[in-house]
């Protein structure tokens, strides 16, 4: 596939199914035991088990695409394949006994004497240009154990081996529920341990819809901000506040590939300026400009912490930034993202003075939840609905508390979303589920989570 160099990134809003040149991606490596984000350029690599493999070929293909560890005359590479939809199902005797009813692995002994291929004939085979799955083929076949083993076993063998020497990458697209799943696989605290259920019902309880003006306290990474920015699809504003000090971080958001009219709409500003403004209190010029480059300089800090964060990591399970983890060539330029978390103008700063915010999603674990209601409230417009994130109870039932004593809010409730996967029985008529996970039942969530959900009341 010939891709060229001058391709300019807008062809990513003329087909968004197909990845381009400085886009990031989800890549999903031996069905989720290892998720990586990465930005896609000629010169990004991929370690996958001791292979250096090259990115470039990701470039132009659909997501959802799957690859696999080629070995050429270059080295390793990741070439595209479409795996197999047949189903391992067991077979049935005429009786409905299986015919794993007759196998036993009790005989078994591992002494590592069963398998009588040696590396040296493995090296030796790549070294011929064997592919993953012959190599899987001919270690099943050199195995005197391998027909003894019950069905079950026979399997777990094969996906192990197919692991090690036919790893299988899927190029996920980074939306916000497979990012909060990312994250909650390796790094729960960086979100603030925040389900995907847990942000859908913020964002429904918060009412977020087209040309809505969303206030967000955002501090579990961006995650937050993006999912708004993605719920409103370039309509509307997203406002990030912060608290006094530097923003707070936006990486994460920066992992949706959002474009240019999208980023436009998610703008900074600090809780400071904007209860200035509601007071009527003018900020000086002086301090605006202070404000403005501490803003330029924090950007530059997350910036510089996103290239170096996780990028020398290479154990199993890891979530990296979306980064190239190498670069073979620094002539090579790519693609840069589109600049998000701008500083708000003072026209639409005016404009949410005079009409206040239609909506207010708070996910600040770390700080009081009744103290930021009390400062941010009068911002919100008459019969605003707004949503609180936090990890107890206890300081939502606080904070609930005093509004109800206020008269500040009506329609008030405390929310403790769970999650379980529905595991089906093995004789149902449900979708096939794979032999590994048949050992496990019913799953249930250990985290807890509470949100609070409100109407701002107006007074007459």
């Amino acid at each position: 596939m010939e891709i060229s160099e001058s391709k300019p990134q807008i062809d990513s809003s003329e087909n968004p199914r197909s990845t381009w040149d400085g886009c990031s991606v989800l890549l999903d490596i031996n069905d989720g035991d290892r998720l990586v984000f990465a930005r896609l350029s000629a010169g990004a690599k991929l370690k996958i088990g001791n292979k250096n493999c090259s990115l470039q070929p990701l470039i132009g293909c659909p997501f959802g695409s799957f690859f696999r560890v080629e070995n050429g005359a270059e080295g390793p590479y990741l070439a595209r394949y479409t795996p197999s939809t047949e189903v391992n199902n067991v077979q049935e005797k005429g009786d409905g006994q299986s015919i794993d009813e007759f196998r036993d692995n009790r005989a078994l002994v591992d002494n590592n004497k069963a398998q009588s291929l040696t590396g040296e004939d493995i090296n030796a085979m790549r070294q011929q240009g064997a592919t993953g799955d012959e190599i899987v083929e001919a270690l099943i076949a050199n195995s005197a154990t391998f027909e003894k083993k019950t069905v079950f076993s026979q399997e777990k063998y094969r996906l192990k081996k197919q692991k090690k020497y036919a790893p299988v990458v899927l190029m996920r697209r980074p939306f916000t529920r497979s990012i909060c799943e990312a994250y909650l696989k390796k790094y729960p605290n960086k979100i603030g341990f925040l389900r995907m259920d847990t942000l859908s019902l913020l964002l429904s309880m918060a009412n977020v819809s087209a040309n809505s003006d969303v206030l967000v306290l955002d501090m579990v990474g961006g995650l937050l901000t993006g999912a708004v920015a993605e719920r409103l699809g370039g309509t509307g504003y997203v406002c990030n506040t912060n608290l006094s000090g530097s923003p707070y971080s936006m990486d994460i958001a920066r992992i949706f590939n959002f474009g240019d009219e999208i980023c436009k709409r998610i703008v900074r500003s600090p809780l400071a300026d904007l209860l200035s403004v509601q007071n009527g209190i003018e900020k000086p010029a002086s301090q605006e400009v202070e404000s403005g480059n501490m803003e330029i300089q924090s950007n530059d800090q997350i910036s510089s912490a996103v290239s170096m964060e996780e990028a020398s990591l290479t154990s199993e399970n890891v979530i990296s930034d979306p980064i190239p983890v190498s670069t073979s060539s620094p002539a090579i330029k790519m693609s840069k993202p589109a600049k998000l978390g701008e500083k708000a103008p003072q026209e639409i700063i005016s404009s949410w003075k005079e009409n206040g915010f239609s909506s207010l999603i708070i996910a600040a674990p770390e700080l009081d939840a009744w103290g930021l209601v009390k400062e941010i409230l009068p911002l919100m417009s008459n019969s605003a609905p707004f949503a609180i994130f936090h990890q107890y109870l206890q300081p939502l039932a606080t904070c609930m508390h005093n509004l109800q004593t206020g008269k500040m809010a009506i329609g008030m409730q405390i929310s403790e979303p769970w999650l379980r996967e529905y595991q089906p029985s093995s004789q149902s008529q449900g979708p096939y589920i794979h032999p590994l996970m048949q050992r496990f039942s019913n799953l249930l969530q250990l985290f807890s989570f509470y949100s609070i959900s409100s109407v701002k009341l107006r007074f007459i």
